[in-house]
């Protein structure tokens, strides 16, 4: 089977490079970073902790345990990688040099080698699941520890590693150290072939996350200087398919608020233009973020085309919908609202954080709408009642003080492997 996977993912390499160099002749951020992918890079002097986040989500949760590890392990450097070009970017924008920063390679045998041979890392960090043969495998033969840190296996995808059995089994008896998000994800690990004894249940580093600190204060401040008096909601992390949806429901909003100022978020900067052209086409009357100016009395849809700017942007609103929810995405970042106060609407796709879902909605803290009609009726009675935006907010915050501590559960395993 591990023959057989490295031959399909021979194969594979060529048509990987031309897709990053197609995406690369309409969006430039996809252009660097080849020669990181087959593994090449700067040597790196010094002990290494390697994490990787694929992408801006995960890179966003491995913000609190960056900062851990670089307080508790002040000897190591720290390496992040991520797959995407938003993810490198929204790295850049919360560690600044304070990690060192490149691509993942490719599952390649030859790629991987020479990333171990300049990184040398002596633990290896991979956030959420990503199971690759060659990277693990060199990680075991190397005997660098490997932890999957806030790891799962949704119940879609464990039959799919069941059919092949063998191959993960062997991937996963590297001597890895499991820190599954729950109790059923430990049990689908160790369904595929995962050691029980390294198994263990820590929960996910995602309630850990903190906002930035005085964000809220900032937002208010952002507010009253550039939208006084008008009731603002957001749709954060919008794909494709999504922002037609939020601008239809937005319009039903207008008929009962008139005033009512929607921040749409695009989740990756070369949809930007896209979305402009959207917004265009339909006729709205649109203000762009990137234009650096207040949006004019008349606008009623503010362009978030600017990078790092949505927890200010959910930190003035009075409503947030987190987005790739609406489309089969997987759903975004619920948390990143609930942790300023604000109630919380979300799509039924959200099978990448079904937990963190199903927690705030049983909360009361958040409410899932399928479609237009849901979408305007939801916003539109959160911009009428105050107290129901207040008890919303209030249980988000709840849910996330009370589920924190993966962290340091985490840290407990990886601890002794930096002894």
């Amino acid at each position: 089977m591990s023959f057989l996977y490295n031959v399909l993912i021979h194969l594979a390499a060529p048509v990987a490079i031309l897709v990053q160099l197609w995406r690369g002749l309409r969006d430039p951020s996809y252009r660097g970073g080849l020669g990181e992918r087959f593994g090449f890079g700067p040597a790196i002097a010094g002990p290494v902790i390697w994490v990787h986040a694929v992408s801006v989500g995960e890179v966003q949760a491995a913000q609190p345990l960056v900062a851990q590890l670089r307080r508790r392990h002040p000897a190591y450097k720290v390496l992040l990688t991520t797959v995407t070009p938003t993810g490198a970017a929204r790295a850049r924008l919360l560690f600044g040099d304070q990690v060192l920063l490149r691509y993942v390679p490719f599952d390649l045998p030859g790629a991987v080698r020479r990333f171990f041979d300049r990184v040398q890392p002596k633990l290896a960090m991979i956030l959420e699941t990503e199971l690759w043969p060659n990277l693990y495998g060199e990680c075991g033969r190397r005997s660098v520890p490997l932890v999957l840190a806030s790891a799962r296996v949704s119940p879609r995808s464990v039959g799919k590693y069941r059919r092949l059995m063998s191959l993960f089994r062997k991937t996963l008896s590297y001597g890895i150290v499991i820190a599954a998000q729950s109790e059923p994800d430990a049990e689908r690990f160790r369904s595929i072939g995962a050691t029980p004894d390294r198994t263990h249940v820590t929960g996910n580093i995602k309630f850990d996350f903190q906002p930035p600190e005085g964000i809220e204060a900032l937002g208010r401040r952002w507010r009253d200087e550039n939208l006084p008096g008008r009731p603002v909601w957001v749709a954060g992390s919008t794909h494709e398919g999504e922002e037609g949806i939020v601008l239809d429901a937005h319009r039903r909003v207008l008929e009962r608020f008139p005033d009512a100022l929607l921040i749409l978020v695009p989740r990756h900067p070369q949809r930007f233009e896209v979305v402009r052209n959207l917004l265009a086409k339909r006729h709205e009357a649109a203000a762009f973020r990137s234009a650096g100016t207040a949006p004019p009395p008349g606008s009623r849809v503010l362009l978030g085309d600017t990078m790092g700017e949505l927890m200010k942007f959910y930190a003035a609103a009075d409503v947030a919908f987190v987005a790739g929810s609406l489309v089969p995405i997987g759903g975004h970042n619920l948390l990143e609202p609930a942790s300023v106060g604000l109630p919380v609407l979300t799509g039924p796709h959200n099978f990448n954080g079904e937990e963190i879902a199903g927690l705030l909605v049983d909360a009361g803290a958040a409410l899932v709408v399928s479609d237009t009609q849901q979408l305007a009726e939801s916003v539109s009675r959160l911009l009428g009642d105050a107290e129901l935006r207040k008890v919303m907010g209030t249980a988000g915050k709840a849910v996330l003080d009370s589920n924190r501590g993966a962290l340091d559960r985490l840290l407990t395993l990886v601890d002794p492997l930096l002894a």
